[in-house]
């Protein structure tokens, strides 16, 4: 089966690096970390999305509706929680109409399981009896989970298929030699068949360390929460979505009771100063300046520079997010927002156009297969995404 190397221990590499060696490839995983789930997996809302909002027949919406299956099952083998709260996404207003029949219509393009229409506040509060709207789309079986936990357990069965993962080894080196990959970390060097790069937040950088094509950069965008006080957690019983902008790639802040019955109200979605930068104190003077001078900076800024002061604003004073929340709960109070949990920055892939890229995206440079944007849904989707990359890109070297 030859020697496959994979750089990145979040859950899309972990479960790629499953995949493989359970049917007897030797897998090495590197993860400059010294620990798994580290960044983009272990700083989300865990939630097990059920395919609502992407485009039909684009990777995402194939790729999510197989991995949401595949995440039930693998949490029901392993015994780990899956708990469907069920989501809700609500028109607050009759402006907002059009939006959510597309949403509807998406929804079950997608087929998504047992969606349906509720019209009208008695409707909704019986499912949210708290909720304000004119309309949503109820998806019972959207389910939370813990992602950390899911990655340590696939990581568990690559080492019992004889598979290895390295913590602490950061890649500074790749060179194609003679039809292989040679792989340098400062404590280690490997030679390997095929080289998988699932790195997230890292993934340009790495690309330009095997010759691919510098686009598409990575924009790291922050996505703060706030957690609501653990007496007021029953304002939410499971989940509660805005109508998201169609012309923007992130959702909104909204309400998740997660797995554990924390619930948290976020996140926003304001740029990071660092590529992992989890606070506006974490920045990164060459991580900014490589951002500003990316061709496609000022056209992103020119085209939503309103909503990013918006956002920014939000992140900076609580009163605003508070008003952003409150929209869909009245009895919301400010004090109800009781700390900021941790945050999350999100590896956003964007053009020399500007624009942001939608869908997951994958390169072949020879042996080494870059996936280039692998945001959300990336987690739900892991298995699934693991399957498509043997399939269609390593299925040759096999």
């Amino acid at each position: 089966m030859g020697t496959t190397g994979i750089i990145g221990g979040g859950i899309v590499g972990v479960a790629l690096a499953r995949a493989l060696s359970a049917r007897g490839d030797d897998v090495t995983v590197l993860e400059k970390e010294h620990r798994l789930a580290e960044h983009q997996t272990g700083h989300n809302s865990g939630v097990v999305h059920a395919g609502l909002y992407y485009k039909p027949g684009s990777l995402k919406a194939t790729l999510c509706a197989a991995g949401r299956v595949s995440i039930r099952e693998f949490c029901a083998e392993k015994g780990l929680p899956y708990r469907e709260v069920g989501k809700l996404v609500v028109a607050v207003d009759e402006s907002e109409l059009d939006a959510l029949a597309e949403i509807e219509r998406r929804s079950t393009a997608n087929g998504v399981p047992d969606l349906a229409r509720i019209d009208g506040v008695g409707r909704l509060r019986e499912i949210e009896p708290h909720v304000r709207g004119v309309a949503a789309v109820h998806s019972p079986h959207t389910a939370v989970v813990d992602y950390a936990s899911i990655t340590e357990a696939m990581a568990q069965d690559v080492r019992a298929a004889g598979g290895a993962i390295r913590l602490g080894h950061e890649v500074t080196g790749i060179r194609r030699e003679d039809g292989r990959v040679r792989v340098t970390t400062p404590v280690s060097e490997d030679v390997f068949d095929r080289l998988v790069v699932c790195a997230g937040l890292q993934s340009d950088v790495l690309a330009l360390l095997v010759g691919a094509d510098p686009s598409p950069k990575i924009l790291p965008f922050r996505g703060e929460y706030w957690e609501l006080a653990p007496e007021r957690i029953d304002l939410v019983r499971g989940m509660i979505y805005p109508v998201p902008d169609p012309r923007f790639p992130f959702l909104g802040v909204h309400f998740t009771r997660g797995v554990y019955d924390s619930v948290h109200v976020g996140p926003n979605a304001v740029p990071a100063l660092r590529r992992e930068g989890y606070t506006w104190l974490q920045w990164s003077a060459k991580d900014t300046w490589e951002s500003l001078r990316w061709p496609g900076a000022w056209p992103l800024a020119k085209q939503h520079w309103r909503m990013g002061v918006d956002e920014i604003s939000g992140s900076l004073l609580k009163p605003l997010y508070f008003q952003k929340a409150r929209r869909f709960i009245p009895e919301l109070r400010q004090s109800d927002l009781t700390r900021k949990s941790a945050a999350g920055v999100r590896a956003q892939a964007w053009g020399r156009a500007g624009e942001l890229l939608d869908d997951f995206a994958v390169d072949q440079v020879g042996p080494i297969t870059l996936l280039r944007n692998a945001p959300s849904p990336a987690a739900t989707s892991s298995i699934a995404i693991a399957h498509h990359v043997i399939e269609h890109y390593l299925v040759n070297g096999a």
